[in-house]
């Protein structure tokens, strides 16, 4: 493979035998789904052959990642390939257009109302950068002198483009998909593809056919989720009684009435269906649905809605009367594959708020129209294991995909993986004396490490009751991620979590929260990981008709919905910790549960887990500081 435009010198034994295999499957327009460890080097290793072969076949490759971090690297990886190889090419990075914008205040809107009151801006001409494009329907003088500055720099992040773009008072969005249409790798965010309406807005922009496209999914093991998201849509008590103060403000007074009776509708459902003691319950599509439709028509009424809807979002960012509308459209969708629940709960003030759900199930819906139509699909990911479920939930067709796994690349003695069996967080075993045992644990372990340490719990209300006990014993400075943390300050206590690395401090976060997938803290700023308890799902409703679908489909419905959707949670924590071939660190898993077959059996082989009676002696060992 002499010919593939890697960027580097020499490619490791692991990249080539991916890149290789790679080439093949685009060859014989095939999808592939490869766990790929940290280190194994994925981005290059994707980027160097599909560029090489859409320039040769005239095709586009999308790298698609939701992670800022990773539309940096594969940016960097793109620059590092032009330098090399002096071959032109094209690319461009895209975020959503709500993202891109220079209109003040847009950063607060819901999606879809910023899609509305962009289009709203556009119609009325009250957008200067989307005025300043064109001139007489041709491309203006202002964006061409945009895009031949973004030609000249070549492959840059989003921020550059937006910088270029301002200076020239042009929309950034749509500069970036006017040079998109001469692109030979787009990078964007998963809904970029993943949603048919966005999809289609943008492929009309830029010019393309999904035919002719190869798409590359990285951290793949969180597409089940985002896709089963996007075809998800709620109904809350607190979205009825604002579009009811926006239609009376708008003076529609009768419509208003309309939006009060749907708000009792959902009232009486509760009372009908959610028994005193519990927060939810199942609905069916009828129940909801013939209290509107003896109310009104259906029909007239969305039509109403939006018209309104169309008016409030001439003046304001944001319609709630909108979120109404859209909610009226997807409810008497099909039932295969998505379920409807009711759920009741109390706010600060006692009040009560009712939210009815219409949540998909099955994430192969958004994703399986991709694999037919592309010219080929990759998902990869360091924790896309088990390789099976993500083959069965996405929808792969086993004909025309290959499906790898390859060992990690790092040193074994680079790290230490101990579990610690003794304590758990189980509902059950769950108490004072319980979080006690559990603080003393961290507190030993945190002691013992020569550095910095990450401590991942399976929810914050854990984490506090934890941490108000480790606060007094522990020595060490602790960092405590909050719930709602912006970029911002999310930024600032990592960096100030980062200058501890020597004398050694303590982040403490949430499994599913901001710290435990998408930092990377290479060297010595992070010496050990610990993933305390089973950041198991709420065993809620939507919980048990995701165990019910995946039994019923699969055959692996608590495997599937339940088991194994929490393990790699722990691994992706546990993953924060050794990011390089020279970090050394420790990995631990503090609860008794990881010890139980039905856990234990999904660590990677080559992990080499050990059970630790004496946990500060080994770290010690590990570190040589005994």
């Amino acid at each position: 493979m002499d010919d593939i435009l890697f960027p580097f010198d020499e490619p490791r034994k692991i990249q080539n035998a991916f890149m290789v295999q790679l080439y093949e499957v685009f060859k014989n327009k095939g999808n592939f789904l490869v766990h790929a460890p940290t280190g194994t080097g994925k981005t290059a290793s994707a980027i160097s052959p599909a560029l090489t072969y859409a320039l040769k076949n005239n095709l586009t490759v999308f790298y698609l990642t939701s992670r800022h971090t990773q539309h940096l690297i594969a940016v960097e990886t793109l620059k590092k390939i032009s330098e090399r190889h002096k071959v032109p090419f094209n690319a461009v990075d895209l975020v959503g257009k709500q993202g891109m914008c220079n209109q003040d205040g847009v950063q607060n809107l819901t999606s879809s109302e910023f899609s509305e009151y962009c289009k709203d801006l556009r119609k009325n001409d009250h957008c200067v950068h989307f005025r300043n494009l064109k001139q007489k329907g041709q491309v203006s003088m202002l964006a061409h002198a945009a895009l031949q500055d973004l030609k000249k720099i070549g492959p840059c992040h989003v921020e550059k483009i937006n910088a270029v773009c301002s200076a020239k008072s042009v929309c950034p969005f749509e500069t970036a998909c006017l040079l998109g249409k001469e692109s030979a790798v787009i990078i964007a965010d998963y809904n970029h593809i993943m949603s048919p309406h966005i999809r289609d807005s943008i492929f009309k922009r830029i010019k393309k056919d999904l035919s002719r496209c190869i798409i590359i999914f990285d951290e793949g093991h969180n597409l089940p989720q985002r896709a089963r998201d996007l075809l998800t849509i709620k109904l809350s008590s607190y979205v009825i009684d604002q579009a009811v103060k926006e239609a009376r403000q708008f003076g529609t007074g009768e419509l208003a009435d309309t939006i009060v009776s749907i708000g009792d509708f959902l009232m009486e459902l509760v009372k009908e269906n959610i028994q005193i003691d519990k927060e939810e319950s199942l609905v069916t599509r009828g129940e909801f649905e013939m209290k509107v439709k003896n109310l009104c028509d259906l029909d007239q009424l969305v039509g109403d809605l939006q018209d309104v809807a169309d008016e409030v979002l001439e003046t304001k960012k944001r319609s709630f009367i909108r979120s109404v509308a859209e909610f009226l459209m997807s409810w008497p969708g099909p039932d295969e594959g998505f379920v409807r629940i009711l759920s009741r709960e109390f706010d600060s003030k006692g009040k009560v708020q009712v939210t009815l759900s219409y949540k998909c199930l099955d994430p192969s819906f958004v994703m399986r129209p991709l694999f037919n139509e592309c010219h080929s699909v990759i998902v990869m990911s360091g924790t896309l294991t088990p390789t099976n479920m993500y083959n069965d939930l996405l929808g792969f067709d086993e004909d025309d995909t290959i499906v790898q796994e390859y060992d990690n690349p790092f040193p074994k003695e680079n790290r230490l993986n101990l579990i610690i069996p003794e304590t758990s967080t189980k509902f059950t075993s769950r108490s004072k004396e319980m979080y006690m045992q559990i603080a003393n644990r961290c507190n030993e372990i945190v002691t013992s490490v020569p550095g910095n340490c990450a401590v991942f719990f399976p929810s914050y209300n854990i984490m506090e009751e934890i941490y108000f006990i480790l606060k007094d014993k522990c020595d060490k400075t602790i960092f405590l991620e909050q719930p709602g943390m912006s970029k911002e300050e999310r930024g600032d206590m990592l960096e100030r979590f980062k200058e501890y690395k020597d004398t050694g401090a303590v982040l403490c976060g949430v499994s599913s929260g901001s710290f435990g997938e998408g930092i990377d803290l290479l060297g010595d700023y992070l010496k050990s990981v610990m993933v305390v308890g089973l950041p198991l799902s709420k065993p809620n409703l939507e919980t048990q008709e995701l165990i019910k679908y995946y039994d019923k489909k699969y055959g692996r419905g608590w495997d599937y919905g339940y088991i194994f959707p929490a393990i790699i949670k722990s691994m992706q924590n546990a993953g924060r910790c050794i990011r390089s071939k020279t970090d050394r660190g420790v990995i631990v898993f503090l609860d008794e549960r990881y010890l139980w077959n039905k856990y234990y059996r999904c660590f990677p082989s080559d992990w080499g887990m050990k059970v630790a009676v004496k946990p500060a002696d080994e770290i010690r060992k590990f570190f040589g500081t005994q």
